[in-house]
């Protein structure tokens, strides 16, 4: 009873947080969604009327109703549907971080692991999350569509789990109580990988980037996204982390249950006034389509003139609801695919072979995934920095004074000083960094995204040489071998805020750029790259991890990352990781600076519409 009482209270906190949320959400909306169109009307006032004749009142970047009719600005999409998704989103990271917050202290404290496992199993149950991302976003771009996609991740991600059954909680670990435990962990997992890169991409869709008002408000919504992600994780990270952090599993993992059920129910509601794209159908054979009809023509010459290339006619590809892309002069052999011959002239244009003749589009589909590929490798880095916070920082924490006089400090809480620090910067960047860069660069954007990135890379890189810096002080400071050092927990808080600032300038601009650049067709694949990047990172860090411990705990020394992190050096992996960022951030620099931009066809009007704008 005392349980379920202790629930209620939660589900009923839950509820008022919501009402809250969505308040934080509207006036944010608001305020950035009503500067845009009285600067529009003002220059509207000074120029020619028959310029708002332009706008379209229905969508014209292809999405449609949930009749499949033409979708209706006026009853549709915009805020009031990304609003809604974004509460969804921040009660779904509240159920999430209500499992993984204190995940490593879990195992350490419960299962009894080693710091150096209970690190890479948290690492790799996190890399499992977001490795699903690309399952979820192959499904929800190739056949169910993003909608689809959201509601039965979701409901996976609802199915009650049995590792709050109280069992493991008091009494030593047993073999069907672990297993039951790692059941439900990755069940959430799946939930939550496949459900993550479909919602960041359903919720731009309400957006028509061919007008000019909403435009502006779909470069926003990830900023809000990220946003939503971080607001739903304070709750997790203050409340639940200190419940939990006291033996109270039960009341955790079930009040991030009710989160998760809630978060479900608000996104069914939305349903009548969401904005959809259909499915485009299965990416991996229009790759296949293009590779192999480009080594079939292998001794074919291109032609120098790209209208010599085939497309076919009208304002659609051939590629369902995709538009056209222009041709760009990379990878030039896969044009091979797109160049006509003979054979090809003599075929009806119904009864061309994909395999033989792709279009222009299709190929340039296939040469932006390539373009993207080397500026996402060179992000993972980040993420195995980014990753230190949920397992090495907590266990770091967990061996300094968590004590300020009778208040004893949960070290996984430590974490909403990062939270804390992406609000902080994600207002900072909005209202201040983006007006004053673009002035100064003329870009309105303030910073493109690639440069927002590099930002991140180099404050990541700061991150972790605080957090070495912490960790000399903290062996200076230990008294007794086998007990926490002296250093206030408190000496971290700038090991998490450089991450939170970082999370802002590399995180939400990854999720604009690989959004942004991905074709149409694979626009959830676009997103799933941000998610896939730190599932990678996860294991890239468990990989370190392993090798730093067998090479330094050689001729019976303990190592770096010893079960007792006073015998160890934990801060030469800190060190070794800021040295490994700033290598990553010289190669990135090569690669940035060699990436173009993707280029649809648009008609003239609607190009002068968006420049004026």
């Amino acid at each position: 009873m005392e349980v379920m009482r202790n629930g209620s209270i939660m589900l009923t906190s839950i509820t008022m947080k919501l009402v809250h949320f969505s308040f934080i959400f509207r006036t944010m909306a608001a305020s950035e969604f009503g500067s845009i169109p009285s600067k529009v009307e003002e220059a509207a006032n000074n120029s020619k009327k028959n310029e708002d004749k332009m706008i379209s009142p229905i969508t014209e970047d292809g999405s449609v109703d949930r009749r499949g009719n033409p979708a209706v600005k006026a009853r549709t999409g915009r805020w009031k549907s990304a609003i809604l998704l974004l509460v969804n989103y921040g009660l779904a990271t509240l159920a999430f971080f209500g499992v993984g917050v204190n995940l490593v202290l879990f195992l350490t404290r419960v299962l009894k692991q080693e710091n150096a496992d209970a690190a890479n199993n948290v690492s790799k149950w996190t890399g499992t999350v977001y490795i699903f991302s690309l399952i979820g976003a192959f499904l929800s771009d190739s056949y169910w569509g993003r909608y689809l996609t959201c509601a039965i991740f979701q409901l996976i991600y609802v199915v009650p789990s049995g590792c709050g059954d109280g069992e493991l909680e008091c009494k030593p670990p047993t073999t069907i109580g672990t297993a039951i435990f790692y059941l439900s962990i990755y069940l959430i997992a799946f939930g939550n990988g496949g459900y993550q890169p479909s919602i960041a991409t359903f919720g731009s869709d309400q957006f028509d980037e061919m007008d000019p008002y909403e435009r502006h408000s779909k470069i926003a919504f990830f900023s809000y996204f990220y946003l939503a992600l971080n607001v739903g994780s304070l709750f997790s990270n203050t409340v639940l982390v200190y419940y939990e952090d006291s033996g109270k599993w039960v009341i955790g993992f079930w009040t991030s249950a009710g989160s998760a059920a809630l978060a479900l129910l608000l996104f069914l509601l939305g349903t009548p006034s969401y904005r959809h794209f259909k499915p485009s159908g299965n990416p991996l054979t229009r790759i296949a389509q293009v590779f192999f009809a480009a080594f079939r023509k292998w001794e074919v010459e291109v032609p120098g003139n790209e209208v010599m290339l085939y497309e076919v006619e009208g304002k659609e590809s051939t590629i369902a609801g995709s538009r056209k892309i222009c041709h760009s002069n990379e990878f030039r052999f896969l044009d091979k695919a797109a160049t006509l011959t003979a054979d090809d002239y003599c075929m009806q244009a119904k009864t061309k072979n994909p395999w033989k003749l792709c279009t222009v589009t299709q190929v340039e589909e296939v040469k932006c995934v390539l373009k993207m590929l080397p500026i996402w490798l060179c992000t993972i880095i980040y993420s195995v920095v980014f990753t230190q916070m949920a397992s090495l920082f907590v266990e770091q924490g967990a061996s300094m004074n968590t004590n300020i006089g009778t208040f004893h400090i949960p070290p996984a809480s430590m974490s909403v000083f990062d939270i804390l620090s992406v609000l902080f910067f994600i207002v900072i960047y909005r209202r201040v960094l983006i007006p004053v860069m673009s002035r100064l660069s003329q870009n309105p954007k303030g910073l493109t995204e690639l440069q927002r990135m590099g930002v991140g890379l180099v404050i990541g890189m700061l991150a972790m040489v605080a957090a070495g810096v912490v960790e000399v002080e903290r062996l200076k400071r230990v008294e007794v071998p086998d007990e926490p050092s002296s250093l206030s927990i408190l000496c971290q808080i700038p090991q998490y805020a450089f991450i939170g600032a970082s999370e802002v300038f590399m995180y939400v601009g990854q999720l604009e750029f690989f959004n942004g650049q991905a074709p149409d067709g694979i626009k959830s694949f676009g997103s799933s790259l941000c998610m896939a990047s730190i599932s990678l990172g996860n294991y890239v860090s468990i990989m370190i991890v392993n090798i730093v411990t067998a090479v330094t705990s050689r001729d019976k020394n303990p190592g770096w990352i010893p079960g007792n992190l006073n015998r160890g050096h934990l801060e030469r992996f800190y060190f070794l990781l800021a040295t490994l960022t700033v290598v990553d951030f010289i190669v990135y620099l090569v690669c940035a600076r060699w990436y173009k931009c993707i280029k649809l066809e648009t008609n003239d009007e609607e190009e002068e519409m968006i420049v004026k704008v």
